[in-house]
């Protein structure tokens, strides 16, 4: 019973961490709530980067602090015991003499890393490590892997027919009719997985038949950061990934520098170069990049196991003939359907 308890309370800690999806970046997202005699008197969830944690919020939440000394407090990633932008969340919960600490998952930053759990015992804090734990480290899966991994959390996504291709066959396409697969539904989920990442990726092919925007535009959020990888220079007027409207990295062989929004940084090894721009975009604390494309980008980074989840879009209809979609080497994990059309969920457990 008792554990029950304590995995409901860790529920609603991670429904309220999952409020700040888009806004909290580079920190985690976490949500706490502080349970008196089998009721909730505080919550709250961390917002903003250099704004009060969560258990700042739920502590400030509670009207009557004098029931702190007889309460349990629920957070789903260990509570901070350094002074960064804002204090300690462990001294705050010391303070108020809480007796019981229950957290979801240690926190893998250095600063961090088991000493906030050490500091709460030292202070005669009774601390239950490990409720929801697999569901906590699922919600900051970008935060897990950039410090574990030392490299972003890899997305890969892309849309094709039921019968497998991404791209209808050059000598089948009408003019001016679009070849769009998904439908409008999934079309607004691109543009919301847009928004919840950091950076966006695609190939210079891409760049070249598509000219797509890479932004957020069918809901609210930022930009993502638009990333290539180029072998030989572009005619850059002519492609909206050169527009300077959102901030655009072009890892390239030929050129380092910045101009009008556009950093350019210079690949040294082009045989390993997936690896070389991981590695600088977690140099840059870029912790997660969503890999749109296209089949050239996406075939390279299954072959060098460089992802961590794929996210197909199955349309309802057919080509007959075109450009094949990727063959990934994992089955899907879940499948959604959305009115006639599919999303499929696949997960890199080798990674």
């Amino acid at each position: 019973m008792h554990l029950q308890l304590d995995e409901f309370y860790m529920q609603r800690c991670l429904d309220l961490a999952y409020k700040s999806c888009s806004t909290v970046f580079p920190n985690p997202m976490v949500g706490c709530v502080i349970v008196h005699k089998g009721k909730i008197i505080g919550e709250g969830y961390h917002t903003k980067q250099g704004t009060p944690h969560a258990e700042v919020h739920a502590i400030e939440s509670v009207e009557d602090k004098f029931l702190l000394k007889d309460s349990t407090l629920y957070v789903n990633l260990e509570p901070c015991c350094h002074y960064g932008k804002t204090p300690p969340c462990v001294d705050m919960i010391i303070k108020h003499k809480i007796p019981r600490v229950v957290i979801g998952t240690l926190d893998i930053n250095p600063c961090v890393k088991g000493q906030g759990i050490e500091k709460l015992k030292a202070n005669s804090c009774n601390v239950t490590i490990g409720i929801l734990e697999k569901s906590c480290r699922e919600l900051n899966k970008r935060f897990f892997t950039y410090h574990e991994k030392k490299r972003p959390y890899i997305i890969l996504k892309w849309a094709q027919t039921i019968d497998g291709f991404m791209d209808i066959a050059h000598d089948l396409k009408e003019k001016n009719k679009t070849y769009w697969i998904s439908n409008d539904i999934l079309k607004r989920k691109v543009h919301q997985w847009r928004a919840q990442e950091n950076a966006i990726f695609v190939g210079a092919n891409t760049i070249i038949n598509d000219n797509p925007q890479l932004n957020v535009r069918y809901c609210a959020g930022n930009n993502p950061c638009r990333i290539t990888f180029l072998k030989e220079p572009l005619q850059t007027k002519h492609f909206h990934f050169f527009d300077g409207t959102q901030n655009s990295i072009v890892f390239s062989t030929f050129k380092n520098g910045n101009q009008n929004n556009l950093q350019y940084y210079l690949i040294k090894n082009t045989d390993n170069y997936l690896q070389e721009i991981m590695d600088k975009l977690y140099e840059l604390q870029y912790q997660s990049i969503l890999v749109e494309g296209g089949r050239k980008t996406l075939d390279a980074l299954i072959e060098n196991n460089l992802w961590d989840e794929a996210r197909i879009l199955i349309g309802n209809k057919c080509f007959g003939k075109g450009l094949s979609a990727p063959v990934m080497p994992v089955l899907p994990s879940k499948t959604i359907s959305y009115d006639k059309d599919k999303l499929l969920y696949i997960y890199n457990i080798q990674a």
